[in-house]
């Protein structure tokens, strides 16, 4: 309150040049601070909060994570991510004997927790490449004991299974891959075609288009397949306006955008630190599908940056309902086009700087 009051007595050149004084402090703080991880640490600690809505997110994500295990839902990260490892232990050249010994049995206890609650489909990938694992896999007696809990809870899943009508859920081989139908040419024809657009038509789009986008954007990569994102959809171009406003660089041209997607990613997906980054990646992977899958059905759209500010963080947090530990990853703005609107040129970087040698490989001159 007594900062306050001295502050508004203040004239703004008084205010700028302690601004400016408060720069400088901080510029010579973190330039000693810089010195060391350990020290730069401290810096984070006692000198800039820039960081602690992501170290609170994390350990949130942590805990949500572990008590994800004991909850029952329609899908299980610890299972997607222990199922695709079973899958690349299944595909290695040469396959060992025995593998997995390490996680199969809490990957079992697991499957066993959630086999009467979770998704037919995550169901039958679970199951068939569990079945193929304890086909093949040699024995051990941790190996033994999670093959009889299997066995014993097979009979829930077979039920469950019986009206089901899904293609095999089991690695298969390169060969076998659906033909592409798209050649070089075509692909960079969309990528050139793919441009940000943020002129847009009040025309509504029919909710099928977007859920055939989401579709593609669910085909993308994911660190062992746990997809830790969702797309969060505002499709009244009010609230559309509203919540992109809440990013940056969208003065001018946020009202006219006629639907918005906020892509969220799930801290609360993974056990460690270590994997915190994965968010931003596999939303970004999934993305730039869907993005891409928008232009092939007639639609335009924008990605809009998400500036980690906590005043916006808390806006965005509020208005979504977020829990701490899911992150606002990107927006991406989507429409019909105006067919007069602009479109921004944005000379893009050339292959030659973009492909960079092995810094450790040495060069070689021609005489």
């Amino acid at each position: 309150m007594l900062l306050r009051k001295i502050a508004a007595g203040l004239s703004v050149s008084q205010k700028l040049m302690i601004k400016q004084q408060i720069r400088k402090f901080k510029l010579i703080v973190s330039g000693f601070c810089a010195f060391s991880p350990f020290t730069s640490s401290l810096y984070y600690t006692f000198f800039s909060a820039s960081f602690r809505r992501e170290q609170h997110a994390v350990l949130k994500g942590r805990l949500a994570y572990q008590q994800s295990l004991s909850e029952q839902a329609s899908s299980s990260i610890l299972l997607r991510r222990n199922i695709h490892r079973l899958e690349k232990g299944l595909i290695m050249q040469p396959r060992r004997a025995v593998f997995a010994e390490d996680y199969i049995l809490e990957t079992v206890v697991e499957f066993c927790h959630k086999v009467t609650m979770l998704d037919l489909a995550e169901l039958k990938w679970a199951f068939a490449v569990l079945s193929e694992y304890f086909a093949i896999v040699g024995s051990k007696p941790l190996i033994d004991k999670a093959r009889q809990q299997f066995t014993d809870f097979s009979p829930v899943a077979v039920a469950r299974l019986a009206q089901l009508s899904l293609p095999a859920s089991v690695p298969y081989t390169y060969e076998n891959l659906p033909t592409a139908g798209v050649g070089y040419d075509a692909l960079l024809q969309l990528f050139k075609r793919r441009r940000s657009v943020r002129w847009f038509l009040s025309q509504p789009v029919e909710p099928s288009l977007v859920q055939q986008a989401i579709e593609a954007a669910s085909l993308a990569p994911s660190a062992c397949n746990r997809q830790p994102y969702y797309f969060v959809h505002l499709d009244d171009p009010q609230t559309a306006a509203e919540v992109a406003d809440f990013a940056m660089g969208t003065t001018g041209f946020s009202e006219n955008i006629p639907s918005l997607l906020v892509v969220v990613g799930d801290l609360s997906a993974y056990p460690e630190e270590r994997d915190r980054h994965v968010i931003y990646i596999d939303a970004a992977l999934a993305s730039m599908q869907l993005m891409l899958a928008l232009d092939t059905l007639g639609l335009a759209s924008c990605p809009i940056n998400w500036p980690d500010i906590e005043s916006r963080e808390q806006k965005m947090a509020t208005r979504l309902q977020l829990q701490p530990y899911q992150r606002p990853v990107m927006l991406i703005a989507y429409g019909y086009a105006d067919p007069n609107g602009g479109i921004a040129y944005s000379q893009k970087k050339p292959a030659e700087l973009l492909l960079q040698p092995d810094p450790q490989k040495p060069v070689v001159t021609k005489n």
